[in-house]
Parts: structure tokens; C-alpha cells; sequence
């Protein structure tokens, strides 16, 4: 039971938000009584934490490729986990975003350990999109000398910043968009 929840928690949360999913939402979605709920969770933020880790858990690095691939520039490399990213978003409904997103936009209100759970989420990312700018400012791909932590949260901003406008647009390629004038202005 708790699985089902887990399951189909993520879908609920993305579509209505945190503070617009209620438990009746989730366990309805799950098709599971409503008192099951708290057999699992003491609370509604409990499960959006671990639905947080988890998708953040989730994320595939792959394409960011080892500290030796040499095989691919840096920026080829980002852009390919990008693509990854943009790709799963779709996947589960452009309208809908990322979840990280969707928390975030909702921490004021979700509590700490929501909060914790998408600042984990944002700092893992940020960490290996760090090591592959560091990696390309050495090989002289990236030439913008600013810290590549500093680098990295930029390209997820402007990431997600095109995906919230694409949301609001319907327009699919917005993120994207974005982020090829972000990594351009790496290499310039």
C-alpha cells in the first residue's frame, strides 16, 4: 500500500502542488483508503519528502559521461543532460514542470523537511553539473572564469526559468531555448 501511494503520490503533487494536494488527492489516486494514508506517513509533508529524494534520485547523470571523457566537450556534455532532463519532463506533461520546481514554488509553506528534501535535490544537481564546468574551464571549453558552482545553478535557472515559461506557454522548447543562450554564453 504504501508503494501505491508512493506511486502515485508524484503525479498529484506535480499536477496540483504541494499545497494544492490534499491527502484525500493522493489516496484517492492511489485507490487506497484515505486512514491508510497515515499507516505509512505521519503527514502529508513526510511524503512529499521522500517523493522529492526520490525523484531527485532518480535524475540520470549519465550523459554528464566521466572525469576522463574526452570524447565530448563540456558543453556537449551538458547540453546532452539537458536534453535528458527536457526529455523527462515531457514525458510526464510539459504543463506540469519539473517537480523540484513544483516544491520549490511551494516551500514557504511545505515545511522543513520538504524543504531540506529540494534543497538536497538542487545542491546534487548543481554538484555534478559543477565537476563537468570545472572539467571544461580547465580544458579552456568554458571561458567564464566565475566559480562553476556559481555556473552550474546559472544553467539550471535558466533551465527551469524557460521551463516555466514554456508551462505557461505550452511552448516545448522554451527550455531549451534558454539553455543554449546560457551554455553560448560559456563559451564566448
Amino acid at each position: 500500500m504504501k508503494g501505491k501511494l508512493v506511486e502515485h503520490a508524484e503525479a498529484v503533487f506535480r499536477r496540483q502542488g504541494f499545497n494544492g494536494a490534499s491527502v484525500q488527492d493522493i489516496t484517492t489516486a492511489a485507490g487506497v483508503p484515505k486512514g491508510s494514508f497515515y499507516n505509512h506517513f505521519k503527514s502529508k509533508q513526510e511524503l512529499a519528502a521522500e517523493i522529492v529524494r526520490r525523484y531527485s534520485g532518480a535524475t540520470d547523470f549519465s550523459a554528464l559521461g566521466d572525469v576522463g571523457d574526452r570524447d565530448r566537450t563540456a558543453p556537449e556534455r551538458l547540453r546532452a543532460h539537458f536534453v535528458a532532463q527536457a526529455e523527462r519532463t515531457r514525458a510526464t506533461g510539459v504543463e506540469y514542470g519539473c517537480l523540484l520546481v513544483t516544491m520549490a514554488s511551494d516551500t514557504p509553506t511545505t515545511g522543513d523537511e520538504v524543504r531540506s528534501a529540494v534543497l538536497d535535490g538542487f545542491d546534487g544537481w548543481t554538484g555534478a553539473l559543477a565537476a563537468v564546468i570545472e572539467q571544461g574551464q580547465q580544458a579552456g571549453e568554458i571561458v567564464s572564469s566565475r566559480p562553476a558552482h556559481d555556473l552550474a545553478a546559472f544553467l539550471i535557472d535558466a533551465f527551469e526559468g524557460g521551463a516555466l515559461r514554456g508551462k505557461a506557454t505550452g511552448d516545448r522548447t522554451a527550455s531549451m531555448r534558454s539553455l543554449d543562450i546560457a551554455l553560448d554564453a560559456l563559451r564566448a
